[in-house]
């Protein structure tokens, strides 16, 4: 009640009009408006009597005895309002509000929504959708798994490392095992994706891996003197992704995983099974 007899003061003995009232009281402006309302319908008057106490005022202007409220207000889903706002253009917070305290008649005052939906959404993870152009982007790195390759003659297990290129728009997906993962098989890994994609990006964005970056930057990477050489025979253009930043090549993270998925783990258990044999 203190909040309405402020609003009542604010009105009758000060001179305040509604918005300054509403931001003097941290209430919405339609709360002072109904406070307002109430008071006249219930012919009360400026200043209030010593009779006036808190239960007396909440039932002329509310009606019955006054409510308990319960200990733990009902919660709105601020995600499912988040998403009916987008989905939504010309649906706003104050309707929002109206149909939560429809269904919760004890619930948050609209300036504690708004508070808390606010809070909420900073709480967030926002996060950019990509749209990539055919033939504009061709992402590329290295698998993190090797391949064992057993030699039938009872050689040696060596290991080879995975090379994985991935198109932006189409997710069209090359894959090549190589000795190792130096300098040589990295270009040479490149020039065979070209062949096979049959046509050269106009980007190329590779992780920061040594063999393709001599310095990582967050801003301005230096890339290796080969590798820009060999972008500049093709007429390609090389953007590394920035350091510790994987959704600025999720295509090839995901291309990763689908290699090590249905060629490492593929192999290692066909080697398992004529192992056994």
């Amino acid at each position: 009640m203190r909040k309405i007899k402020e609003v009542l003061r604010l009105k009758f003995e000060v001179g305040l009009g509604l918005r300054q009232i509403a931001r003097s009281c941290s209430i919405g402006l339609g709360t002072a408006h109904e406070y307002l309302q109430r008071a006249d319908a219930a012919k009360i008057t400026w200043p209030l009597g010593p009779e006036w106490d808190d239960d007396r005022l909440e039932a002329a202007l509310f009606g019955g005895p006054p409510r308990s409220r319960p200990a733990v207000l009902a919660m709105p889903d601020f995600a499912d309002l988040h998403r009916q706002r987008q989905q939504h253009p010309h649906l706003t917070q104050q309707l929002l509000w109206e149909e939560y305290r429809q269904a919760n008649p004890d619930g948050y005052q609209y300036s504690r929504i708004c508070e808390l939906y606010q809070r909420w959404r900073r709480k967030q993870d926002v996060v950019l959708r990509q749209e990539h152009k055919a033939g504009e982007k061709l992402f590329v790195d290295w698998a993190g798994t090797t391949i064992p390759i057993h030699d039938p003659r009872g050689g040696p297990v060596q290991q080879a490392h995975l090379f994985v290129a991935v198109l932006g728009a189409s997710s069209y997906t090359y894959a090549e095992a190589t000795a190792d993962d130096q300098l040589a098989s990295w270009i040479g890994a490149h020039v065979h994706a070209f062949e096979f994609y049959q046509g050269v990006p106009k980007l190329v964005v590779p992780d920061n891996t040594k063999t393709g970056v001599t310095k990582a930057c967050r801003y301005d990477p230096d890339l290796n003197p080969t590798y820009q050489e060999m972008a500049m025979h093709y007429g390609v253009g090389v953007v590394p992704a920035r350091p510790y930043k994987p959704r600025d090549k999720a295509k090839v993270e995901s291309g990763v995983q689908l290699a090590e998925r249905w060629i490492i783990a593929a192999r290692q258990c066909v080697c398992s099974e004529w192992l056994r044999r």
